[in-house]
């Protein structure tokens, strides 16, 4: 059983979503995000999304995309990524997930890129500009080095596109609850239940939903009804807010972080 299956059947045993935490990697520089990344790993995080820094990361939002642009202003590269996935592997045995873009891994060489990350620790790669019709290659790799494949299905997925995309999926779905790009929201989206129970129907892999959730009381309302719960703008935005004082970062995320994930805790009907 890999590490995400893993996580998400325990939280399943516990009932509850699992919390799946975002923060791009290397933000603002390697060692603050080491620190931020242990962080989140101590404060209930079942899942740690890491964002690979990218100079056009057309998925995100402006609060995600500055924070590729601090990280490669640091120095951040795709080797120091793999090491920092490295270093997090030294404490701590929860699933990582690459939310990448498909040039990030079509320039290494896909098997070698692959290959790479399983041996860094990478457990899943969630490849956003790379739908499942052109994935051939990289799920052959993932599925040659026991790495999970994670696809994204939009509020605008057709229900033809849903079994094409469980078909290539291995790790969970990705929900993304909005149109448009990464961003706090006032309000979730108000068809979550109707649009995991739609997913469902295709699959038996678990249905994690993001985009737009950054309180408590969000996640709780997402977590009743989906298998995971994924936060990054409310997250990054405490690196964005302490970038005066980076010894402040990593307690600040531990605080933040607790009281997200807390959110997932509350027993399901």
């Amino acid at each position: 059983m890999s590490r995400l299956t893993a996580a998400f059947d325990r939280a399943r045993s516990e009932n509850r979503a699992a919390f799946v935490a975002y923060l791009c990697a290397g933000d603002p520089d390697f060692e603050s995000s080491v620190a931020a990344c242990r962080a989140l790993l101590a404060n209930g995080v079942d899942v740690l999304e890491l964002g690979v820094p990218f100079s056009d990361p057309l998925a995100d939002g402006l609060t995600n995309q500055l924070a590729a642009q601090r990280a490669l202003e640091g120095g951040m590269t795709a080797a120091r990524v793999f090491e920092l996935v490295r270093k997090l592997r030294e404490t701590s045995q929860v699933p990582v997930v690459f939310y990448t873009y498909y040039n990030l891994v079509f320039s290494q060489g896909v098997e070698a890129y692959v290959r790479e990350a399983r041996a860094a620790g990478v457990d899943a790669l969630l490849t956003l500009d790379l739908p499942p019709e052109e994935a051939g290659e990289l799920i052959a790799a993932c599925r040659q080095h026991g790495l999970d494949t994670v696809f994204i299905v939009a509020p605008t997925t057709p229900e033809s596109r849903l079994q094409v995309i469980a078909a290539a999926a291995t790790g969970f779905i990705y929900y993304v609850s909005r149109e448009g790009v990464t961003g706090v929201r006032d309000q979730v989206a108000q068809d979550i239940p109707a649009a995991v129970a739609r997913i469902k129907r295709h699959t038996s892999l678990p249905v994690a939903v993001g985009f737009g959730i950054s309180t408590r009381a969000q996640v709780a309302e997402v977590g009743a009804a989906a298998d995971g719960v994924v936060v990054g703008s409310a997250l990054v935005n405490c690196i964005r807010d302490n970038l005066r004082d980076r010894s402040r970062i990593a307690p600040v995320l531990a605080a933040k972080a607790a009281e997200l994930s807390a959110g997932v805790k509350r027993t399901r009907a």
